[in-house]
């Protein structure tokens, strides 16, 4: 059973900016990618960025430019940083990968960008 665990959410003022963490409980390159879903009140879940196993990224069009997605082999974990940060980037933040068919999330963490 993969596990994934999110954190460095938080409060932070527009212009602003966070690094999330997604750490997995094994070898990151053991998956072909992983990525970081978000979702707004009332709205549903999207991509916000992923990056597979050879390097390659790719980038919802609304954090193109913002956003940075990356990852550390050595602890297992993936990153995204998150600069120039906006009041409708607020939502709860997952990580997500997947293997043979199934979809592996870890619990969210809640970004809040607001004055």
């Amino acid at each position: 059973q993969v596990q994934l665990v999110e954190s460095g959410g938080g409060l932070v003022q527009p212009g602003g900016s966070l690094r999330l963490s997604c750490a997995a409980s094994e070898s990151i390159f053991s998956f072909y990618d992983m990525g970081w879903y978000r979702q707004a009140p009332g709205k549903q879940r999207e991509l916000v960025a992923t990056i597979t196993r050879g390097g390659l990224t790719n980038y919802a069009d609304s954090v193109k430019g913002r956003f940075t997605i990356s990852r550390a082999s050595e602890n297992n974990t993936v990153y995204l940083q998150m600069n120039s940060l906006k009041p409708e980037d607020t939502a709860v933040y997952y990580c997500k990968t997947q293997r043979l068919g199934a979809d592996y999330w870890g619990q969210g963490t809640q970004v809040t960008v607001s004055s």
